[in-house]
């Protein structure tokens, strides 16, 4: 299955919405009843963001979408697992989406427990482990650029992300391969609201 927008009319249209967001012009497309009706058998979304599980990064708001429109997975940190690269994978194979956000925040708590993991040498319980251990090698890579900012942390992992992302699946590294999709990593502010790119495989120029 091919989408109709291609990966870069899929990311102004992400790009637009969050415009809207930040200058408090939000429009709150596709979210009555008659879109409601119209997905109960199909559905098309035009991107999948793949982003933190925090509470303050609610992709349907900050890109100001509706029902319908992305595919979303999120896991504390945007930490890849098998589920979620099965996930990703059926968006692009299944659903034809052209356009995978890998979306990073400022003040992650994630990337802030692995910090405090890779200074202290202290693990936390549980799978909170699982998540650290996942964001490590993003950490230790922003130190050996020396980065311990953690807003700055939190780009250098998303942009990790993106490239392991590309790296780990066979079916979205042909279809950026193919020009089908595009991958980007995307910053959000807290305090502007605003989403920035910060790394991509594939073209998203219009």
């Amino acid at each position: 299955m091919t989408h109709e927008l291609t990966p870069a009319a899929a990311w102004l249209r992400l790009q637009e919405g969050n415009a809207r967001f930040v200058n408090a012009d939000a429009s709150h497309p596709n979210q009555d009843a008659s879109r409601r009706a119209s997905l109960v058998n199909t559905q098309h979304p035009f991107a999948v963001i793949f982003g933190c599980s925090d509470s303050r990064l609610a992709a349907e708001i900050i890109f100001d979408l509706g029902l319908g429109d992305v595919f979303v997975v999120r896991t504390a940190g945007q930490v890849i697992d098998d589920a979620v690269l099965g996930s990703l994978e059926y968006s692009v194979e299944i659903l034809g989406v052209p356009l995978i956000v890998v979306l990073g925040h400022d003040s992650c708590g994630a990337v802030t427990a692995t910090i405090d993991t890779v200074e202290t040498g202290t693990m936390p319980a549980g799978f909170i482990r699982d998540l650290v251990e996942r964001i490590t090698p993003s950490v230790l890579t922003a130190r050996r650029a020396g980065v311990t900012d953690v807003n700055a942390t939190v780009i250098e992992h998303t942009r990790q992300t993106t490239e392991r992302l590309v790296d780990s699946s066979r079916i979205i590294s042909n279809a950026v391969d193919a020009g089908t999709v595009a991958v980007v990593g995307v910053s959000y502010r807290l305090d502007e609201g605003k989403a920035v790119l910060v790394s991509g495989f594939g073209s998203v120029e219009t």
